[in-house]
């Protein structure tokens, strides 16, 4: 399956017109060199490797998700890297384009989203889809119950179905609450919002095993969730805002 989307065309698009701004000659590309080694530009992210088998998720295929992790998700990793290089190098150009900074920002954004999105969408599974713990509980107190919580959720991620985006379930350590959020572009997030749970509901997540049945995906995203994993997702974030709330 090839992952070059039209998405990724626009991004390397911006990334080539600022590619066309570094290339102001060897004393730029000398000082962009002792920049890159500032940590916030480093460039230097790797995968994280999967937790879990492929060939042992029921419902989706190993080469769904090998492919995903290979081509969407490591693709995202490479571009992060390339974007902050670019940006080590424009601020060692102090004659660099406004204009061109801007699409680099938006490109560090879009690409910083991807890269954690996807390594907490691929975290969390390897389970049995059984729900529990203290956020079972806590699903159910915000909601109504838990059903409630799964069928908004459901809800949710199929509001994007056919599109791009993430639905994704987040503690929101301004409100202290647990609400699904829409995400659109990886970079539709609540502000103070900690993921918990990433659905990719891009098509590249899907389409191999499913083509445009996205509902039958969702079922297996669903049944293949670690819920140990959200569990404890959910008790770092509520543990620091109750430790800040003691302060």
């Amino acid at each position: 399956m090839s992952n070059f989307t039209r998405r990724d065309a626009i991004g390397t698009t911006a990334m080539g017109v600022a590619g066309v701004a570094i290339a102001n000659g060897a004393t730029a590309r000398a000082s962009a060199q002792g920049a890159s080694r500032v940590a916030a530009f480093a460039g230097k992210h790797t995968p994280r490797p999967l937790r879990f088998d492929p060939k042992k998720l029921a419902g989706l295929s190993e080469r769904l998700i090998t492919s995903h992790w290979e081509n969407n998700y490591q693709g995202s990793v490479r571009g992060l890297n390339t974007i902050e290089t670019r940006l080590a190098a424009a601020m060692a150009d102090p004659d660099y384009p406004t204009v061109a900074y801007a699409g680099l920002k938006r490109e560090e954004l879009h690409r910083t989203a991807s890269v954690v999105l996807h390594e907490i969408y691929f975290e969390a599974l390897g389970g049995n889809g059984n729900p529990g713990g203290s956020i079972y509980e806590a699903l159910d107190g915000w909601f109504g119950s838990f059903e409630a919580w799964e069928e908004e959720f459901r809800r949710t991620a199929m509001s994007l179905a056919g599109g791009s985006g993430w639905c994704v379930l987040t503690w929101n350590a301004h409100t202290r609450s647990l609400h699904n959020y829409w995400a659109w572009d990886h970079m539709h997030g609540a502000v103070t919002g900690a993921p918990l749970i990433a659905l990719d509901m891009y098509e590249h997540s899907y389409h191999l095993d499913y083509g445009t049945a996205a509902a039958h995906y969702i079922d297996a995203f669903m049944a293949n969730l670690d819920w140990e994993v959200i569990d404890a997702r959910y008790r770092a974030n509520a543990s620091q805002a109750r430790n800040a709330s003691n302060l």
